[in-house]
């Protein structure tokens, strides 16, 4: 007896949009890391994805609307509670050895053009009363999840106020990567490891050995890039 066929069920509108919304942002990610802010334009991104410029529009105001977009991912796990900084450097130092080319990119080199698009487009958002509200909103998500960790790893004898550590962290995140950006690999992410647990507690690890360097650069977004992709390729 042959089998009935098996009929899929419709796709919602909504549905139909978020995977519009998705497509896009991959596309977004591709063209930013490799052409950088400033020469993406809006076209570029709907013909890489597929859609019409129309597309776009109907999912995102402008092209600073669509890179918000973007931050908004790469800042996803630090909304997590269980955020741990040193699993996410340890990641970093894993895939960074380990990276293997997703959707036909080197990761890698994906997360060091994205990082480049990123410094252009802070850039340009800095200069923009409309949109240094938004890029500070963003920065402000990084610094709440170090301040819980800085709460968490708090030592009793400690003077220095848990969100005065908590900028001091973010801070050395994102230079470690401005650093790494032009051409100093040798801020690697052993020695990241280490500069964060100096500030979190800074009696103790005073008494750490000396850190070891792990020869991996420090863009410890790699592993979300390629998680990135691999959601986006299983629902193609």
């Amino acid at each position: 007896m042959a089998s009935r066929p098996t009929h899929r069920t419709p796709r919602t509108r909504a549905e139909r949009q978020r995977e519009t919304r998705e497509a896009l942002i991959l596309a977004a990610l591709d063209a930013f890391s490799r052409d950088g802010y400033h020469a993406t334009s809006l076209e570029d991104i709907a013909h890489e994805a597929g859609f019409s410029k129309g597309a776009v529009y109907s999912n995102f105001d402008s092209k600073s609307d669509l890179f918000l977009a973007l931050m908004d991912f790469n800042l996803k796990m630090l909304r997590d509670a269980d955020w741990d900084p040193f699993t996410s450097y340890e990641a970093a130092a894993t895939d960074a050895t380990e990276s293997a080319t997703v959707s036909g990119l080197d990761v890698t080199e994906m997360v060091r053009g994205f990082g480049l698009a990123t410094l252009e487009f802070i850039a340009t958002a800095a200069r923009d009363e409309n949109l240094v509200p938004a890029l500070r909103e963003r920065m402000q998500v990084m610094i709440d999840a170090y301040e819980r960790v800085a709460i968490d790893a708090r030592p009793a004898d400690e003077n220095v106020p848990s969100d005065d550590v908590a900028r001091l962290m973010a801070a050395l995140d994102q230079g470690v990567s401005v650093l790494a950006l032009s051409g100093i690999t040798s801020m690697d992410s052993g020695l990241v490891r280490a500069g964060l647990r100096r500030l979190l507690d800074p009696a103790s690890a005073a008494d750490d050995p000396a850190p070891g360097h792990d020869g991996s650069a420090s863009f410890p977004g790699v592993d979300q890039v390629q998680r990135l992709f691999q959601e986006g390729g299983s629902k193609g």
